[in-house]
């Protein structure tokens, strides 16, 4: 069966076949049982114009609504912060957008130096020694985090609080699954992490202790205390997931006693972009350096004395025997890299610090307004970041279809991953939103029936 679009001719089919004893395309997808074949031509439409298809495309691009037509409060993972112009028009430029992965790396100087400043900014952010740059998402980097814990204390358990990101929770089971490793669940209490439950479940066996703060509910951890409980396992290692803009107000996770710092930095100069491609990023002391995933960019000096960079460490299973590799990811997400490094650049020490406090003030203003009447009642009643959740008699579909009818991008229903909280909302709140925005999602909530 042939279709136009596809290129090759039938005289070279037969010769591809050929060349794997093969007869016909029948016998290629032999291995696809018969009641799983599509015995019929795909449905698909005669051919268009360049017009037509221009058309019909931009038909189905409308009935998407964004964040540029509509007040967006939806986080859960994904924050629709501001992105100075000045992002787009860097990475626009001709030696980055094409930018993939230095296979070459001493002729990738311009690739090579913002790898190593995004190395050295998360370093700064976090307190660790090393960073690498960089991982597919946060979900990714947790997981990541996670295996390289096990190969370090050579234990095969590991401990993730519920409080961690439902998603990301998931993506580590699945990987910890391929690996044989075993992942427990630590409780939740009053929207933290149960200290409590976690010290009754931290052992000689544990791998890894994972916490995330802000957690997914907005709400700040203790990572002291959880450190703490974290290190009386035998070699165990004390993970934590961060908003790095968090961070230029809050104290750095190295003070706290954290082993390894990981995070999703597609708030900084990243946008949403219908859930990716993102940026997950690792961040370590210095005796995990040789275990870390991804690649580890130095700075040196050239022949002429000059500063120069060079791929030091890409301990993958391309470059190295397979068995000894960390890890295979190695599709450096160079693009996000450098919006996330020019992002930091251009915010600056202060900058960051402005981001995360007027987040802050806007999500505690936000509560206030929604809760002040008592027809929504806080959820938890914890310091939290710039998320937060309410809860109401109203279902929050219901309220979902109210907001999106004013042009409101709503919360996230709770209730999708945590049953007990069936009528919660969480809202995000960052310092794109407006006093007026605000007062607008306040006055629309009041007046749901």
């Amino acid at each position: 069966m042939r279709y136009p679009y596809i290129p090759s001719t039938h005289e070279e089919e037969q010769e591809m076949l050929k060349s794997i004893g093969l007869n016909s395309l029948d016998e290629l997808f032999s291995d696809i049982p018969e009641e799983f074949r599509l015995k019929r031509d795909l449905n698909l439409p005669k051919s268009k114009s360049e017009l037509e298809v221009r058309s019909y495309l931009t038909q189905l691009a409308n009935k998407n609504c964004s964040t540029s037509e509509m007040t967006c409060f939806l986080g859960a993972g994904a924050y629709d912060h501001y992105i100075p112009s000045i992002i787009n028009h860097i990475i626009s430029r001709s030696e980055f957008y094409t930018s993939y992965t230095p296979y070459q790396p001493e002729i990738s100087q311009g690739t090579l130096q913002y790898i190593f400043e995004f190395q050295t900014l998360i370093c700064r952010l976090t307190g660790m020694d090393v960073a690498n740059a960089s991982l597919y998402d946060g979900g990714t980097a947790v997981a990541e985090a996670a295996l390289m814990a096990a190969a370090h204390s050579r234990k095969d358990e590991l401990l993730i609080s519920k409080t961690v990101r439902p998603e990301t929770r998931q993506i580590l089971k699945t990987y910890a699954h391929c690996q044989n490793l075993k992942v427990i669940e630590v409780e939740m209490k009053d929207g933290v992490t149960d200290l409590e439950d976690l010290e009754s479940k931290v052992s000689d066996n544990t791998a890894a202790v994972i916490v995330q703060s802000p957690n997914f509910f907005g709400i700040i951890e203790d990572l002291k205390a959880t450190g703490e409980i974290a290190h009386k396992g035998k070699k165990a290692v004390f993970i934590a997931s961060v908003d790095p803009i968090s961070l230029a107000i809050l104290k750095k996770p190295a003070e706290l006693g954290v082993d390894v710092v990981v995070g999703e930095a597609q708030g900084m100069g990243i946008p949403l972009s219908f859930g990716g491609p993102y940026l997950g990023f690792i961040a370590a002391k210095n005796a995990f350096l040789r275990k870390l995933p991804g690649r580890i960019v130095g700075e040196t000096v050239d022949k002429n004395g000059k500063r120069s960079y060079v791929l030091t460490l890409t301990a993958r299973e391309q470059h190295i025997r397979r068995e000894k590799a960390t890890s295979n990811i190695c599709s450096n997400q160079g693009l996000n890299v450098l919006a996330a490094t020019v992002y930091m650049v251009t915010m600056g020490k202060e900058g960051l610090k402005e981001v995360a406090l007027q987040s802050t003030k806007k999500a505690h203003y936000a509560f206030e307004k929604i809760t002040a009447s008592g027809k929504y009642k806080p959820l938890f009643n914890k310091p939290f970041f710039k998320e937060f959740a309410v809860t109401s008699d109203i279902d929050p579909e219901t309220i979902t279809a109210a907001l999106k009818e004013e042009n409101i991008i709503g919360g996230y229903h709770l209730g999708k991953d945590y049953p007990q909280y069936e009528k919660a909302v969480l809202y995000a709140v960052t310092e794109k939103r407006t006093k007026e925005e605000i007062d607008k999602l306040s006055s629309v909530l009041e007046g749901i029936k």
